[in-house]
């Protein structure tokens, strides 16, 4: 099967890995774990990081040229509708009318779980104003369709909660998302290590977004390189289509036919 490259909102990326940019020890970190990832969008939490609000402090956008990458704000802390929706028009005046936004509205402080209701009337309002809306959710077959239809140009369910390094704990629901899908999937929260993104690859999804289990690893440079062969071992593992798995054995040099 010939492969196509990950669009989304009519642009075409090469990279299926997409990064973010938090709990970093300092920015000369999280700028060669970019590089080591190969990663093309960067993920920045507008609540958090300086896109150019605080002209005291260093611009996150000096490390991560626009020219270079492209940057996803994203609505991180957001708890309500009205926070998230105002979070993503600020986003959008910093980055001179940038449409593309990560939404994310959270149920609570402790599980950071999405509110799928919020979320749902977030994305509506945001449609409406003309941004480009990837939608972070639960694993919920139905509402990942609920957000497609939406308008939504791509859906990311969690695998595990954000930040926990659980790995994807539901395959078959997110295998019933990528089904069903006509929006790019991308695998967002939850990742611990390479083998969870390549579980994710090997599912069909588009693409996986992660940030802790690269800035959290002991040497995260060398993690956010294995993240991007997992990407790319995955995807092909995808594309040329497994084995059926079996209960018994069946030989690799099967008896069948040989000479004594």
């Amino acid at each position: 099967m010939t492969d196509l490259p990950l669009t989304i909102a009519g642009r075409t990326f090469h990279s299926r890995l997409l990064l973010g940019t938090g709990k970093y020890r300092d920015l000369a970190e999280m700028q060669a774990a970019v590089a080591a990832s190969g990663a093309e969008i960067i993920t920045v939490a507008v609540r958090r990081a300086n896109l150019g609000q605080d002209q005291n402090e260093p611009n996150i956008l000096d490390s991560l040229p626009p020219e270079h990458y492209t940057i996803l704000p994203n609505t991180a802390g957001c708890f309500d509708v009205e926070t998230a929706v105002r979070t993503c028009r600020l986003a959008r005046e910093l980055l001179d009318g940038h449409k593309l936004v990560k939404l994310e509205v959270l149920g609570d402080e402790k599980t950071l779980y999405p509110d799928v209701t919020a979320t749902l009337q977030a994305a509506e309002i945001l449609i409406a104003e003309g941004f480009e809306v990837m939608a972070y959710t639960n694993d919920d077959p139905i509402i990942a369709r609920e957000l497609e239809q939406l308008g939504c140009v791509a859906v990311m369910p969690l695998g595990a909660p954000i930040g926990s390094g659980l790995g994807i704990r539901n395959k078959l629901n997110i295998l019933t998302i990528v089904e069903n899908a006509q929006v790019p999937i991308l695998v967002d929260a939850g990742v611990g290590t390479a083998s969870d993104v390549a579980v994710a690859m090997e599912l069909g999804c588009d693409g996986v977004l992660l940030n802790t289990a690269v800035a959290a690893a002991q040497q995260p440079v060398l993690m956010a390189e294995a993240m991007r062969h997992a990407v790319q071992a995955g995807r092909a593992a995808f594309l040329a289509g497994r084995m059926p798995a079996r209960r018994y054995a069946s030989a690799s040099s099967p008896i069948d036919g040989i000479f004594f």
